[in-house]
């Protein structure tokens, strides 16, 4: 095969993101597709578009089918500095308006409260911009918030996880992630955090050479990624999670693994490794128009990604889904939901959320997205909801899509019953043509069938892992459009 694929940095169907993966799926997500990316027009059938809010997609039908949703995301925009490479939405606060963002995120909060229907929440997670930049009183406002209007109550019980030994001896069934920049977060930040039910952060290193932060205009110093590392754990925060980037302009193959090696050194039990990715229109996009940096030769990408793979493996963190590595137990349970197409609810300028139609995901659900603009987020609903910047409805067809293209992604595959009989209500020649497909991967050497508590599986062999965005594209291509 001669097509080249990247491992997209966004990872998602996106941290947000969040990362995915920092970011999170948007509508129009997929392959090649930054979070939240839609199609365009995408409130082109929604009433009043310019005033749609959150409740279009969050009050529509289905709902009274709809089970509880117990995942939440939270996206605060502040940054010190608006890295080149980021195109998440963020932005440098020169008008100090943290205190107001934070009145308006809570009466959101409070809005969407009523869709989790009481149930214990199963993951939150806060992505940016850069969480640990708000101040901790006002931190202290989210934390009481959440607290008053959520059921907090799992996630509590699973804050320090279920360890002997610094072992999990099962799989955390709540957890509570905050992302943190290291120069910004201190003790007092994590101890209110702590304090306030947080038992995850996830740490942006990037780099530990000061080089290529430098040249990814990331601000801390590498020193600082161990001393906020070792803040948390002193506050009694029992997982901590890594960012690294690899193919950063001039980075070696011997750097990159220096990098790698530094991380595990401090005792991660969990690292998301992104190769860098020049999204559109943005400033490292426009350095490397201009000739002002040079992209790593892709043959030395892929070296990276495989040096990755095998270090962190014998190391003993499991690649889960293909930029992210886990002791057993530390995988993260957010961005899984994410993958496996669960509910979750969205607060913040620019958050996306997804919520199913029905009792199910079968069938598609509603994809929306906050409004990017702060000034249109802090107007907000008068329903209490943000307005929203685009919406899909339930679609089966983008829902089957969605689900070949997270799956050869994750460790655990793709369902093979459950995609083909999603696949026959589809369209019934669907399924034929997604057997086929996968056969011929299968041939090519990029799946392999396995059998997994009675189910089939289709998942990408070692050696295919280079080539998860291929096989999701062709297994897409059979779905069709």
């Amino acid at each position: 095969m001669s097509e080249s694929v990247h491992i997209s940095i966004k990872g998602q169907p996106g941290g947000q993101p969040g990362g995915q993966p920092r970011g999170q799926p948007g509508p129009g997500s997929g392959p090649g597709s930054g979070p939240g990316s839609g199609p365009g027009g995408g409130l082109g059938s929604l009433p009043g578009s310019h005033l749609a809010t959150a409740g279009v997609a969050l009050e529509g039908a289905g709902r009274g089918e709809r089970p509880a949703v117990r995942s939440l995301y939270i996206h605060t925009p502040f940054c010190a500095h608006k890295c080149d490479y980021c195109d998440f939405y963020s932005f440098v606060d020169t008008q100090d308006l943290q205190a107001a963002f934070v009145r308006r995120l809570c009466a959101e909060l409070e809005a969407l409260a009523k869709h989790s229907a009481g149930a214990p929440l199963r993951t939150i997670f806060v992505g940016g911009g850069t969480p640990s930049l708000l101040r901790v009183e006002l931190w202290r406002d989210v934390l009481a918030c959440l607290s008053d209007h959520y059921d907090l109550g799992l996630i509590r019980k699973w804050q320090g996880g279920d360890e002997q030994e610094g072992v999990l001896r099962s799989w955390p069934e709540a957890e509570f992630t905050v992302e943190c920049n290291p120069e910004s977060a201190s003790a007092e930040l994590f101890d209110v955090l702590h304090g306030g039910g947080v038992g995850r952060v996830s740490m942006g290193a990037q780099s530990f050479l000061p080089k290529h932060l430098s040249t990814l205009q990331r601000l801390h110093r590498p020193e600082r990624v161990a001393v906020a590392l070792e803040a948390a754990r002193a506050a009694g925060i029992a997982r901590r999670s890594l960012d690294l980037i690899y193919a950063v302009p001039g980075q070696t193959l011997e750097e990159w693994a220096v990098d790698v090696s530094t991380a595990l050194s401090l005792g991660t039990t969990h690292l998301s490794c992104y190769n860098l990715t020049y999204e559109p229109s943005t400033g490292m996009t426009n350095r490397l128009k201009r000739g002002e940096v040079t992209a790593v030769d892709e043959e030395v990408e892929s070296l990276m990604f495989e040096h990755t793979g095998l270090v962190l493996e014998r190391a003993g963190l499991k690649r889960y889904e293909v930029s992210n590595y886990a002791v057993p137990g530390h995988e993260s349970r957010h961005n899984l939901a994410y993958w496996l197409g669960e509910q979750w609810l969205a607060a913040g300028p620019s958050a996306s959320g997804h919520v199913w139609a029905g009792a199910s995901a079968h069938g598609g659900g509603h994809r929306f997205k906050n409004v990017g603009g702060m000034s249109a987020y802090l107007a907000g609903g008068a329903d209490g909801y943000s307005p929203i910047g685009d919406h899909e409805p339930p679609d089966p067809v983008r829902a089957l899509r969605e689900r070949v293209m997270t799956g050869p992604r994750l460790a655990v595959g793709v369902d093979v019953e459950g995609v083909l009989a999603d696949a026959v209500l589809v369209r019934p020649a669907c399924a034929a043509r997604l057997e086929a497909a996968a056969l011929e991967l299968v041939g090519d050497g990029l799946l392999v069938e396995a059998v997994d508590g009675g189910r089939r599986r289709w998942r990408v062999t070692p050696g295919g892992w280079l080539m998860a965005d291929f096989v999701a594209k062709r297994l897409m291509k059979a779905v069709g459009e």
